[in-house]
């Protein structure tokens, strides 16, 4: 399985999924140009990342790679126990970084991707804000009691520590929401964190 990444993109999660499975596994860490390159449009026509082969195989979008390698190293129990409730609340948690944490940032990453004028983004961003706290005091309130999101380590735990991660590189302060603080302290600690982000080049 090899997989396409960029640093720090939500795609080093998947970095870390794979990395928590034990198996062996090709990574190519991507630039801004080589996305769009001719070679890496035929992988992915949208020049995003992630993307995965699996021999002829090929698979983009996040929250389905995830699934992907779950199913393909069941073993390392990121779906949960193999119960179709364990992976409905694994997914349950993923949808919510995937569709409502991930979203919540776009407008501070490129406000002119919602709005032209200019004048504007300062009020845009501020709405973002507002809203990344909201998803975040959201997440803090699931942690209560918990070590990670689905109750036991999952598939959504690496792609929600990618978004803290954007958090701090934009100021966002989350340091009273203390269950998100021990959870990304956690994430910190982890040899597969810590491997997935030394390969991209990331401390």
């Amino acid at each position: 399985m090899k997989l396409y990444t960029k640093p720090g993109a939500c795609s080093t999660a998947d970095h870390i999924a794979l990395q928590w499975t034990g198996q062996p596994f090709e990574v190519k860490v991507m630039t801004a140009d080589e996305m769009k390159a001719p070679a890496y449009l035929a992988i992915n026509p949208t020049g995003a990342v992630p993307a995965i082969e699996d021999g002829d195989f090929v698979l983009t979008q996040n929250a389905a790679i995830m699934g992907y390698i779950a199913d393909s190293f069941p073993q390392a129990g990121l779906a949960g126990d193999g119960s179709p409730q364990q992976r409905a609340t694994a997914a349950r948690w993923l949808s919510f970084v995937n569709s409502d944490v991930h979203p919540a940032f776009s407008p501070l990453f490129g406000p002119s991707k919602f709005i032209g004028d200019e004048a504007q983004f300062d009020a845009i961003k501020v709405a973002a804000r507002k809203r990344v706290r909201g998803v975040f005091e959201l997440a803090n309130k699931q942690l209560d009691g918990r070590q990670w999101l689905a109750g036991f380590r999952s598939f959504a735990d690496p792609y929600f520590y990618i978004t803290l991660r954007w958090a701090d590189k934009l100021g966002i302060d989350f340091s009273d929401l203390p269950h998100l603080v021990a959870f990304k302290q956690r994430m910190d600690a982890d040899p597969g964190v810590q491997a997935a982000l030394k390969a991209e080049g990331m401390s």
